[in-house]
């Protein structure tokens, strides 16, 4: 990370490379979850496109070195995932390590 010491600088590329794992583990999980033909099926596929372009940020940052933007673009990612799975609007199969379902 550019503003912390070199030790927070090992930290930080792990916790990013947990968030990518965790963000790449849940999109391939995630399924959409409306029927093809309802109007939430357009809702669903928005969430799993920003998730994909913000994963892909994720990425583009890191490869640039800035681990502090790329962990914010994980996070942002999954966060959409999170919110898609609670909202209902995709599948997360009951998986309550990688979702927060609602309950």
């Amino acid at each position: 990370m550019t503003s912390t010491p070199a030790g927070g600088a090992v930290a930080g590329e792990a916790l990013l490379e947990r968030y990518l794992r965790l963000t790449t583990e849940a999109l391939a999980k995630v399924r959409p979850a409306p029927p093809s033909r309802s109007f939430l099926a357009g809702a669903s596929e928005d969430f799993l496109s920003m998730a994909r372009a913000y994963l892909s940020d994720a990425h583009h940052f890191r490869s640039k070195g800035d681990l502090e933007r790329a962990l914010a673009a994980a996070s942002y990612a999954h966060g959409w995932l999170d919110a898609g799975v609670r909202l209902g609007l995709l599948d997360g199969g009951d998986d309550d390590v990688r979702f927060t379902p609602f309950r």
